[in-house]
């Protein structure tokens, strides 16, 4: 079946569940750790990883699952700030070999790899848009990799 894609029932807890459909409390929780940095990553992926992994840690949303996908938005990153530092260099628009101006490639990689960085962004709620959808718990709440406290029902226990 297609349609929109399912969300993760902690992104549902979170966003809250306006269908009042019952949540999948069998869904698997992976611990909330940070990965180890991919070694195929460049110095700005490298920094960009450090600087991410960080705050997402804080939340308590990043995983060891979550690694490929943080290290794909990395690496767009990285190309991301290469091309936008050469168009900088040499601008929008270039001379091709038969002299006439064209547009610079680093533009389309620009483009391509912020568009790929957007996609992930969302996913991770890097973005104020996916962000305003999700609430973290206050201090005294509990957190939703803690344990149901005794006598609470879970929705879709019998």
């Amino acid at each position: 079946m297609r349609g929109r894609r399912p969300k993760p029932t902690r992104l549902k807890m979170l966003t809250g569940n306006p269908g009042k459909r019952p949540f999948n409390m069998n869904e698997p929780k992976p611990d909330a750790e940070i990965p180890n940095c991919p070694p195929e990553l460049g110095p700005v992926a490298q920094r960009e990883w450090q600087r991410l992994s960080i705050e997402l840690n804080k939340l308590r949303i990043l995983t060891q699952l979550d690694r490929a996908a943080l290290a794909a938005y990395c690496g767009a990153y990285s190309l991301w700030a290469e091309a936008t530092e050469n168009i900088q260099k040499f601008g929008t628009m270039v001379k091709s070999p038969s002299g006439y101006p064209i547009q610079s490639p680093y533009v389309s990689i620009a483009n391509r790899q912020a568009e790929i960085m957007m996609r992930i962004a969302s996913e991770f709620g890097f973005t104020p848009a996916s962000r305003s959808r999700i609430s973290t718990p206050t201090t005294q709440e509990r957190s939703l990799f803690d344990p149901p406290a005794k006598g609470c029902e879970t929705a879709g226990a019998e």
